[in-house]
């Protein structure tokens, strides 16, 4: 099976590039989108810790940018 790359991958891989690339032509709310995507669901946004009341079992759940053209599920 074939890992699923996401929008966040590729603008955290070649996103600072682009914008040299195409420093500007992007508007500032262009800008502000692929910041909120590079960042979303990363310690950069903070998080909460979730743990299992039977196993006790916890994981670090990172918090959503909420930009509404952000790909991810809220």
């Amino acid at each position: 099976m074939r890992a699923s790359i996401e929008v966040a991958d590729i603008f955290r891989a070649a996103g600072a590039a682009y914008r040299r690339a195409h420093a500007g032509h992007l508007s500032l709310p262009q800008l502000k989108v692929m910041s909120a995507v590079e960042n979303c669901r990363t310690a950069a946004l903070g998080g909460h810790v979730e743990a299992c009341e039977d196993c006790g079992q916890w994981r670090i759940a990172y918090n959503s940018c909420r930009n509404r053209h952000c790909p991810k599920i809220p």
